[in-house]
């Protein structure tokens, strides 16, 4: 097993560094309705990506596919819905959903021309998973950490690793033959919380898709391409070293982990709390 690697940008060049360092999906993100809001004050990006950054993105990829994050369902879905389908988007993300009711109309717009990834970002989506995960047409979940640990009121949105939600969620998951995923990664070694224990629960839960953070890599500090090229490369290829070792860990090895993950969270907080 290895994770689906996801890396956010609409630059054509930094797709195609991407795509030849091993990412699997290459993430167009149109999603602004509401977002501004949800997130001020936080440090987090708005891509400000546009309907007409999808087709030089699809056309230069051959091997890694484009997915396409859409607004939340509102008046204008369906068009919105029609665009990124006539650019070939291979997969179309709903975010921000919260009820059954909008992702059976989502199913419905995209009508199986495209596959369906549902971004699980809010407490009423969790409230209502049941009801969400008896319809059909759902290909991937994944589990946003950041909308959700703002709206649980966390302070870091790997409480919710931590906590046991992720876990809550992933289990409500397995038995629906969806495949799923949850949050974002650093370099190895990066991060408040170190990407190794983070990748370790990921197999742990039986996750198989993670979003490669800006902590990754900045496309805003880009010096040159030359730089991104290296750090695509030698970081994707660390990972993928890393993986390897799980696939040979005992289940011992994973409840440590989940241990030092709590631990490592436990004290994040009280330094975030000062």
């Amino acid at each position: 097993m290895s994770l689906k690697l996801m890396y956010i940008t609409n630059d054509v060049t930094i797709a195609q560094i991407a795509q030849k360092a091993g990412v699997d999906w290459i993430f167009i993100d149109l999603e602004i309705k509401g977002k501004l809001e949800r997130q001020k004050n936080m440090d987090t990006v708005i891509s400000m990506h546009s309907i007409s950054d999808i087709l030089p993105i699809r056309n230069v990829l051959n091997q890694s596919k484009l997915l396409v994050r859409i607004n939340p369902i509102n008046e204008d879905s369906e068009q919105e819905i029609e665009k990124v389908i006539s650019s070939r988007a291979d997969i179309i993300m709903l975010p921000f959903f919260k009820t059954k009711e909008e992702v059976e109309t989502f199913i419905k717009f995209v009508n199986n021309r495209a596959q369906t990834c549902l971004l699980l970002e809010t407490p009423e989506a969790v409230d209502n998973i049941d009801d969400i995960l008896s319809l059909n047409g759902i290909d991937f979940i994944h589990i946003g950490l950041n909308d959700l640990h703002l709206a649980y009121k966390k302070k870091f949105m790997f409480e919710l690793l931590a906590d046991g939600t992720v876990e809550y969620i992933v289990n409500k998951l397995k038995d629906k033959n969806i495949e799923y995923g949850f949050g974002g990664i650093a370099r190895l070694s990066d991060g408040l919380l170190p990407s190794e224990y983070i990748i370790a629960e990921h197999y742990r839960l039986g996750s198989s898709m993670a979003i490669l953070s800006r902590t990754f890599f900045n496309q805003k500090n880009i010096n040159s391409y030359n730089s991104a090229y290296d750090v695509f490369i030698n970081e994707v290829k660390k990972i993928r070293v890393f993986e390897s070792t799980l696939n040979s860990k005992n289940i011992d090895f994973f409840i440590d982990n989940k241990q030092n993950v709590a631990a490592k969270v436990n004290e994040i907080i009280q330094i975030i709390k000062g």
